[in-house]
C-alpha cells in the first residue's frame, strides 16, 4: 500500500473538488519547497505550511516533488542571484553577518549562494505560478474533472467508499 501512495495522491489532485485557487496554491508553495534545497529549513517549513492550510495538498506535494527533480536545471541560475547578493554586494556583508548571528536564521542556509538564489527564485515565482496555475486548474476543472472522477482506475486508488460511488 506504501507504494500507491504517489499515486493517490495524484488521483486526489486529478479527483479534487477543491476550488481553482486551492488548487494553485497548493501548487504554488509545492514549487516553492521543491525550488529550496532540502538541507534548508525554508523547504521543510513550505510543507509544513502545505499540510497546515487549506491549500490541495496533492497539487502541494505532486508540484514539490516535479520542481525538485527539475531544481538542478536552475542551479546556474540560483547560483549567479545569490552571489550577486553575497559576494558581490559588499555593502551587504554587514546585514549577512548580523543574520547569521541570529538564533535560527542560519539554518535557513541563506550563506550559500545556491540556496539564497533557490528562495529568492522561488519566492519570485510564487505569485505569476499562482497566476498561471489558477487559470489551469479552472479550465481543467470544467472540462475534465467530472471524467477523471468517473474512472475506475482513480475510484480504486482513492478507496473503497470513493469507489463504490465511482464503480
Amino acid at each position: 500500500m506504501f507504494l500507491l501512495r504517489p499515486f493517490r495522491y495524484l488521483a486526489q489532485a486529478l479527483a479534487a473538488q477543491d476550488s481553482p485557487r486551492q488548487l494553485a496554491a497548493g501548487f504554488a508553495l509545492g514549487a516553492f519547497a521543491g525550488l529550496v534545497p532540502k538541507s534548508s529549513i525554508v523547504s521543510t517549513l513550505a510543507l509544513v505550511l502545505i499540510a497546515a492550510t487549506q491549500v490541495n495538498p496533492a497539487a502541494g506535494y505532486g508540484a514539490a516533488a516535479l520542481f525538485s527533480l527539475l531544481s538542478p536545471l536552475a542551479d546556474p541560475l540560483t547560483h549567479r542571484i545569490g552571489a550577486l547578493l553575497l559576494v558581490d554586494a559588499a555593502p551587504l556583508s554587514p546585514l549577512w553577518t548580523r543574520l547569521y548571528n541570529v538564533p535560527v536564521v542560519p539554518w535557513t542556509g541563506f550563506n550559500n549562494t545556491v540556496t539564497l538564489g533557490s528562495i529568492l527564485l522561488g519566492l519570485a515565482l510564487l505569485g505569476p505560478l499562482y497566476l498561471l496555475m489558477t487559470r489551469v486548474f479552472a479550465r481543467y476543472r470544467d472540462a475534465f474533472g467530472a471524467k477523471i472522477r468517473r474512472l475506475r482506475v482513480i475510484g480504486l486508488l482513492l478507496g473503497a467508499e470513493t469507489a463504490g460511488k465511482v464503480l
